[in-house]
């Protein structure tokens, strides 16, 4: 059974740094594409990265310049480093992995539980 499991979330004043990072564990043949979203209270979920198993990455225009998305394929790991953070950034963040468990199988989005992020002024 595929699991996502997030950490590295807590609080942080303005200006300063988060290093976010989600596994995928269980049977998992290959990942496609890795992505953080995030959600504020009262919020709908919004994209703030994702890359492809090519290594494209794409970025909010919010975050742009702050944060950089990377993964290890060999681990089945994604990471999101988050710098100069505002409280703006507040929210419950989440991985998403776009994955094919088996050769049998097509490829399905998985979603880990959450991590908070809190950013104080």
């Amino acid at each position: 059974q595929v699991q996502l499991v997030e950490s590295g979330g807590g609080l942080v004043q303005a200006g300063g740094s988060l290093d976010l990072s989600c596994a995928a564990t269980g049977s998992i043949l290959r990942v496609y594409t890795w992505g953080w979203y995030r959600q504020a209270p009262g919020q709908q979920r919004e994209l703030v990265a994702q890359i492809t198993r090519g290594l494209v990455r794409d970025y909010q225009d919010s975050v742009k310049g702050r944060f950089t998305i990377d993964r290890d394929n060999a681990m089945n790991i994604v990471y999101l480093r988050m710098n100069t953070l505002r409280p703006e950034d507040t929210a419950l963040y989440y991985c998403s992995a776009e994955l094919q468990a088996t050769d049998t199988e097509g490829y399905r989005t998985y979603w880990g539980q959450g991590t908070q992020v809190t950013v104080s002024s």
